[in-house]
């Protein structure tokens, strides 16, 4: 056990200096190329003035996860399941970033040609998972430890979890420090759970993910220096999810991703209602808007949301405690 911690330390320190090396030259690479964020016109005003700011700072994720999970995470299927999943969904959020800033394409990827891409990514992990990482089709129901065999609907359901977690992060990711500071809290929670079912390259992957998005942060926090761009956000929703799947804590993810399933919610109801009774819910969604333009001071919205999401942590933890102990022998 002792190994265990020492091991999950370097990996989060490893990830942690990564970041913080590559990003004082990562960022004025980026102003250098005029790799700068646009600003939707019908935001926030406040946001406005962040127009220009460097964005693709997601990229340091790929160094500082590969470095900080590989040496230590050892020569696994799941290690690099756990890879490819963030990496993957990295890959696409680049893609569409690279289209939008340099080819000077606003809407970069298509709706469509994004979705396919998600997709097809899913499929391929869903089926690795099954059947070379011989994942169970079994999923375990919190607290009550009652488990639920979702038998040939099991890869349809990683499917619709890997697809929605990316784009619920991706949501997510609209002020400065809030995808990046409520991901690190997450994954300090999936970190603790592969403690917990001594899973090494579980316990590795995600202190290297929470390092990761600390040594980010730095950088990120208000008045951000950089953006990650999708680049950055789908790979943390890439990689919380191949957390949830690899802890087989799959009906825990909306718990423990409170936040994320809130900025989800939110804009479902405010599009739906809206179409149907051209009526707005929120005064703007994601949910994080709606809190600014109640008045909320942008660092406040981002603290409350930090704040909420350790909660929610602590909470699965404590469901988890609860199944373990109500799982029959």
């Amino acid at each position: 056990m002792n190994d265990m911690w020492q091991t999950m330390l370097f990996a989060f320190v490893i990830s942690l200096v990564v970041c913080l090396v590559i990003g004082p030259l990562l960022i004025p690479a980026l102003q250098r190329l005029k790799f700068g964020q646009s600003i939707r016109s019908d935001g926030p005003e406040r946001h406005l003035q962040k127009q220009g700011t460097p964005t693709m700072g997601g990229v340091m994720f790929f160094f500082s996860l590969i470095l900080g999970t590989v040496f230590l995470a050892g020569d696994s299927f799941m290690t690099y399941f756990l890879l490819v999943c963030a990496l993957g969904f990295g890959l696409i959020g680049f893609i569409d970033d690279y289209i939008k800033i340099v080819k000077k394409r606003s809407l970069g990827l298509t709706a469509k040609q994004k979705i396919i891409g998600q997709f097809a990514l899913s499929i391929a992990v869903s089926v690795a998972a099954v059947y070379m990482l011989d994942v169970s089709t079994e999923v375990m129901v919190p607290v009550l430890g009652w488990s639920l065999d979702f038998g040939v609907l099991y890869i349809p359901f990683l499917i619709f979890l890997l697809v929605g977690t990316t784009n619920a992060v991706n949501l997510t990711d609209g002020l400065d420090g809030l995808a990046s500071g409520v991901t690190l809290i997450v994954a300090l929670g999936y970190t603790l759970i592969g403690v917990l079912q001594a899973q090494p390259a579980v316990v590795v992957f995600g202190a290297a993910l929470a390092g990761s998005c600390l040594g980010f942060l730095v950088f990120n926090h208000h008045p951000a220096k950089v953006f990650m761009g999708d680049t950055g956000s789908l790979l943390l929703g890439g990689a919380v999810a191949a957390l949830a799947i690899m802890t087989k804590t799959e009906l825990l993810l909306p718990l423990i991703g409170i936040v994320y399933v809130a900025e989800v919610i939110s804009d479902i109801i405010q599009v739906g209602v809206y179409k149907w009774k051209k009526v707005r819910v929120f005064k703007m969604a994601p949910l994080h808007h709606h809190f600014e333009l109640c008045g909320w001071s942008e660092t406040k919205v981002v603290r409350v949301f930090w704040a909420a999401t350790a909660i929610a942590v602590l909470l699965t933890l404590l469901c988890y405690s609860l199944t373990l102990g109500n799982i029959p022998m």
